[in-house]
């Protein structure tokens, strides 16, 4: 199955340059130039109508003079011809281009125009564009460089994708001294067509490419970002810093790229669902790149330092406590061997003090010591070239070696510059990751304990809907619609509470009064003591008003503070609709905690979901942490950590624990609320009394709208939930009973198990080469995927209690989004029962569901129980023009 179609902007065979010059200073003379110089192994052709020659290689005014074979076209023209160039490399069979001219929608109205032209003429000749007014592309395995920027930089395991041209370049050139390289290197400029999506998809599938580099000012498509990022991540590091983090720089971001920018804080919640690292400055992406270079892991967050100064490693073991690493606690093994390899005066702990004369053997025998401790994850060394230290050349020799022999990261700070520069270039040539600084450093180190707590988020996989008792979707949806047919796009308070209990979500009962006595019968029905709020559609905030009155215990105190509400409110703001006050049954303050739970929807990643303290101060607390739906447990109480109240949900003062499983109940049903309704656009549960018993909403606040017409169920969300609704029951014909489902991550050990148990023909069948089992990155691609662009149904029978795979059948949508790739592989024992039948029928009926209009596949010619199937389906079944061993299968959905 091929995820990409962007595969000749990295290996193509021949290169055409149009607008290839010998003027300097042009454009088209770097590019060819570039291309020249730096070995591309396949032929290189000067496309330019006014020359016969250029660079002294023979030039022709256009492709049909030419007569060759072309797989990819850069493009230095002027960006009104940019169009009808694409259209001449459509005739010739030109698959990939890079369109490096400037002038596009980056430059004004016109150029908007421009670029809308070249984006269709790409997409009437079925080429995929790189561009416009971009850097261009670096391959250097091909000996690739089809950029007008900087020399091609030596071959790599890290890939680096930027929307900044100057960004690469600067990326580039800080490689060269490090010794650091990269497999490619990829500046999306505008991003018209291909962009962060797209290439991600390649480099994730790429065996040349071990960690990514994202540089992201703007995104385009959240929904097609996150697809992409979240299946590169889980093969591999993603790296990513984002500008824009203020509004000066995201003006700047948007006039740039023109891609939306959104909340910065939202992105790094949606970095921490997609299992990708986030860094804050491009310094940090330097580090990155050299720690995750390495190929190796860090396991937990427990480290060691290593240091020949007091200083060095109190400053190292401040950072690391900033950043969320763990100063690991050695083991009396590790104790007695630095004890008998350090002199007496030693730390005796963690950091490892081995004394300013510390020489190499001194270094090796810590480290060493350190490294075989199970309690450390990952080892920290410094070096301060102190007067009567030993040789730093000599002691970084035995670091390396000790690096060569363990799987733990090892990372390294020789401090200064003139005695330590050899140090230096030794530890870059050896692939070891060395820093400027201490505090550098453990951000290092912390990048990669952070890409593991990543991951644990991204395999998440809940559905729009938790196990507990349905939620009354339909209920809320008639409140809402019929909120929005009087034209209103506001929620009353007892409308709001009305769909929280919908989602049955606890909340305190509101009965509507409308004068002095209307609020006295409330109380009296209610019982003592009760709150009384102000009810307006236009009061964004009670409190604004002073609109509430607690504890209210008597009728004089009610009729009193009812004339007091609607006259204040009437004073403060005369031009709300004062629909009168709501009498509630007043909360017990007995432990309880000011709570809050809103919603809002990003312009970039559509609905977010945030936690945090409640209250009237809560504006000034900032205590909030956001996260992007749908939720379940294990994201609930990453999210909960994560904020400052959580510490007052412990017990303290006298105080009994809050009950935190309420609490994450209720941020379940606010999740599936935001999945299951997306006409919410905004909300707010302020406050969320909490203590030992319950957890209940006291205030909600509402705001709709309609949603388009042709949006898909969760076509809102960034992140499209497990489509629990996918799942069925089929009896089969000897009475079996078969469930169909789509794949989860905790199905690897099935998927892995089922694989194994086919015999070596149906292996072959399904794989078209002899495999033994999954490898480990096949297996997280076939059971950590995006059921946004993807699907896997999986069948499964009863068998000992426990759930054996019989059957997978799965699709993958190809570019564009018309149509999808098919595969299906039947367990030997189970063959002749209809099973292949209905896996089929069931992805067939979801392909068709998301829109795809055409499914295809490839079938080995000898299978032939397999095309036997598919021509019961309907397939249309033709031999493969360029390999007769191989029968192509279609089928018009």
């Amino acid at each position: 199955m091929r995820l990409s179609d962007v595969d000749q902007l990295f290996l193509p065979d021949a290169v055409a340059v149009f607008g290839a010059s010998e003027r300097e200073g042009a454009l088209g003379t770097t590019v060819f130039r570039n291309l020249l110089a730096t070995g591309f192994k396949g032929p290189c052709y000067a496309i330019n109508p006014k020359h016969e020659q250029v660079q002294g290689h023979p030039c022709w005014p256009n492709l049909a003079a030419l007569d060759k074979h072309i797989d990819l076209a850069l493009i230095a023209t002027p960006a009104e011809t940019v169009p009808s160039i694409l259209d001449q490399c459509g005739g010739y069979g030109v698959r990939a281009a890079v369109v490096h001219s400037a002038g596009f929608a980056e430059k004004d109205e016109r150029g908007g125009v421009l670029q809308e032209r070249m984006v269709e003429a790409a997409r009437r000749n079925r080429i995929r564009v790189l561009g416009p007014n971009c850097l261009g592309v670096m391959r250097p395995s091909n000996g690739l460089n089809a950029a007008f920027g900087p020399t091609l930089v030596r071959d790599g395991r890290v890939a680096l994708v930027s929307q900044s041209g100057a960004v690469c370049s600067a990326m580039v050139d800080w490689a060269g001294p490090r010794r650091l390289g990269y497999s490619a290197v990829v500046s999306l400029g505008a991003g018209a067509d291909v962009d962060f999506g797209d290439v991600l998809d390649y480099l994730a599938l790429d065996p040349k490419t071990q960690s990514i580099l994202l540089y992201v000012e703007g995104i385009r498509d959240a929904r097609r970002f996150m697809s992409a990022l979240r299946a590169a991540a889980r093969l591999k590091p993603v790296v990513v810093v984002k500008s824009g983090r203020h509004p000066a720089g995201s003006r700047a971001a948007l006039s740039h790229t023109g891609a939306w920018v959104g909340s910065s804080q939202v992105f790094s919640a949606a970095m921490e669902r997609s299992g990708a690292v986030q860094v804050e400055r491009l310094w940090q992406l330097f580090a990155a790149a050299q720690v995750f270079g390495t190929g190796r892991r860090l396991a937990g967050n427990r480290i060691a330092i290593i240091t020949n100064g007091g200083g060095p490693g109190v400053l190292a073991a401040d950072r690391a406590v900033e950043r969320g690493l763990r100063l690991a606690t050695f083991g009396d093994a590790t104790r007695a061997a630095l004890e008998q390899a350090l002199p007496r005066h030693w730390s005796h702990n963690n950091p490892v003090d081995v004394i300013g004369d510390a020489g190499e053997g001194r270094y090796r025998a810590a480290l060493d010591a350190c490294l075989k401790d199970e309690n450390v994850d990952g080892v920290l060394v410094l070096l301060a070239p102190l007067a009567d230290c030993g040789d730093p050349t000599a002691s970084a020799e035995e670091v390396i070696a000790a690096a060569k022999q363990t799987r733990k990261p090892v990372l390294t700070c020789w401090m200064g510059q003139s005695s330590v520069a050899d140090a230096h270039g030794l530890f870059s040539e050896a692939g070891v990751p060395h820093f400027e600084s201490p505090e550098v450093a453990v951000d290092a180190m912390s990048y990669l304990a952070e890409q593991t707590r990543n991951q644990k988020l991204l395999v998440q996989s809940p559905g729009p809907l938790s196990q507990q008792s349905a939620p009354d979707v339909e209920g809320a949806r008639l409140i809402i619609e019929g909120v929005m047919a009087e034209g209103r796009k506001t929620l009353g308070a007892i409308e709001a509470k009305a769909v929280l209990s919908a989602f049955r979500i606890p909340t305190t009962q509101a009965v509507m009064t409308r004068s002095p006595n209307e609020a006295l019968m409330a109380a009296e029905a209610l019982g003592f003591p009760v709150v009384l709020k102000i009810n307006s559609p236009d009061l964004e905030h009670k409190s604004d008003v002073d609109g509430v009155r607690l504890n209210l215990s008597d009728a004089q105190t009610i009729r009193r503070a009812y004339s007091e509400l609607t006259e204040r409110a009437a004073k403060l703001r005369p031009d709300a609709h004062i629909e009168g006050v709501t009498v509630e049954h007043m909360v017990p303050a007995r432990a309880a905690r000011e709570l809050m739970v809103g919603v809002s929807r990003d312009p970039v990643f559509g609905p977010v979901i945030s936690f945090g303290a409640g209250g009237t101060d809560m504006e000034l607390m900032l205590d909030r942490a956001l996260g992007l739906p749908p939720l379940n447990t294990f994201i609930i109480q990453t999210m909960i950590a994560h904020t400052r109240v959580a510490r007052l949900m412990e017990a303290y003062s006298n105080k009994p624990p809050m009950n935190r499983q309420a609490l994450a109940r209720i941020l379940q049903r606010v999740s599936e609320m935001v999945c299951e309704v997306p006409e919410i656009m905004s909300m707010e549960i302020n406050p969320l009394i909490g203590n030992d018993l319950e957890v209940i909403a006291v205030d909600a606040r509402i705001r709709v709208e309609y949603r388009p017409p042709q949006q898909s169920l969760y076509g809102h969300m960034a992140i499209h939930p497990y489509p629990q609704h996918l799942i069925e029951r089929v009896p089969l014909p000897d009475g079996t009973d078969l469930t169909i489902r789509p794949i989860r991550p905790e199905d690897a050990e099935m998927e892995q198990a089922f694989v194994r148990g086919l015999s070596e023909q149906t292996k072959y069948f399904r794989f078209m080469q002899a495999i033994k089992e999954l490898s480990p990155e096949m297996l997280v691609r076939f059971t950590q995927i995006d059921y946004d662009r993807e699907m896997a149904l999986i069948g499964v029978v009863q068998e000992n209690g426990r759930e054996l795979q019989v059957g997978v059948a799965r699709y993958m949508t190809r570019p564009g989004g018309e149509s999808c790739e098919f595969a299906i592989v039947v367990a030997d024992g189970v063959r002749s029962r209809g099973i292949g039948a209905r896996l089929m029928s069931s992805l067939m009926s979801n392909a068709r569901a998301r829109g795809l209009r055409i499914m295809e596949g490839e079938v080995l010619s000898a299978n032939t129980r397999m095309l036997a199937l598919v021509k019961s389906l309907g397939f249309r079944i033709e031999t493969d023009p360029h390999d007769t061993s191989i029968k192509l299968v279609t089928k018009v959905l």
